[in-house]
């Protein structure tokens, strides 16, 4: 890897790659945004025991907030499953950086509290790590790229942190 690739990054490419590349190059909307405050929050109230029974790794590109030391389980919160896809991602990455860092078959649950649904994540195969070393390679391409990547409009574009940049003058509301 030439570049440092958080687990941040990981997420945002399998969201919005456009989303990558402006955050990547400094440009942070998420500070403004009241959703992505109301998910900091859920995460860090719901299950309030965790501070007790589990401790923060920071991998150096990455930062576990609730990892299990004794059975090798990461716990990763998020305010809904909408995208799921991306979560699961960028928990598989966390796998991958926790192997890398030489520990064996760690597992990951997905937690959902607002709809009380969770979701767990098996040890990583040799697919998925081959997976996410394509990630990372397809990460790489993006964060090299000149200009930012074009516009791509997706049913969630509404309530990301970064719609006033990306669609000012360009949207027309339904």
């Amino acid at each position: 890897m030439k570049k440092t690739i958080s687990a941040s990054l990981v997420n945002m490419f399998h969201v919005c790659q456009r989303e990558l590349w402006l955050h990547a190059n400094h440009i942070n909307m998420e500070q403004t945004s009241d959703l992505v405050y109301e998910g900091k929050l859920i995460g860090e109230e719901s299950y309030p025991q965790r501070t007790k029974n589990f401790r923060e790794v920071d991998l150096g590109i990455a930062k576990i907030d609730f990892y299990d030391y004794k059975n090798k389980v990461v716990h990763e919160t998020k305010k809904s499953d909408k995208l799921e896809h991306a979560h699961i991602a960028q928990v598989k990455y966390y796998l991958y950086l926790l192997e890398n860092a030489g520990v064996e078959s760690p597992t990951a649950i997905l937690e959902y509290p607002t709809a009380r649904k969770t979701h767990k994540i098996k040890a990583l195969t040799p697919q998925d790590r081959q997976e996410i070393e394509n990630w990372l390679s397809e990460i790489e391409l993006i964060l090299e790229q000149e200009t930012c990547p074009a516009l791509v409009k997706k049913r969630y574009c509404k309530t990301c942190s970064y719609f006033d940049l990306c669609y000012v003058g360009v949207f027309e509301e339904d």
